[in-house]
């Protein structure tokens, strides 16, 4: 679990270190004002929207899954089911920042958001099973 895990702050950070590059690229090239950064309102390049807003989202969902994690370390539960949950979810969670930060196919986005949904819910349900 912890690695599974640990694979999830990587891609975090990943994501985040594309969105600082898309805003770096974005005012020396002169698309964006620095100034506009103060309160990341004004007419932003798509791709600056779309890395910042994926490196939000890499703080929603994952929240479930972190928790989730924590408990089953905290509480020395081992289950190959939530192993293997868990690695779904970081595998649905990489394609959906693959899909979101390249051809963004709205259809593909939802599909993939929807399996780490279903994954983080199974880690929940095992874990209430398993500490029952």
């Amino acid at each position: 679990m912890l690695y599974a895990m640990f694979a999830m702050v990587l891609l975090t950070t990943a994501v985040g270190v594309i969105a600082v590059t898309s805003r770096v690229k974005g005012v020396r090239n002169k698309q964006i004002p620095i100034k506009m950064f103060r309160t990341m309102q004004g007419d932003f390049p798509d791709f600056v929207l779309r890395t910042t807003r994926n490196y939000n989202n890499q703080f929603e969902l994952p929240v479930l899954f972190y928790v989730a994690g924590t408990l089953y370390l905290a509480l020395g539960i081992q289950s190959t089911a939530a192993l293997v949950m868990a690695w779904l979810f970081v595998f649905s969670r990489i394609a959906h920042v693959i899909v979101h930060l390249t051809y963004n196919n709205i259809l593909h986005r939802m599909l993939v958001f929807w399996f780490g949904v279903l994954f983080a819910l199974g880690l929940w349900v095992n874990l209430v099973i398993q500490y029952a």
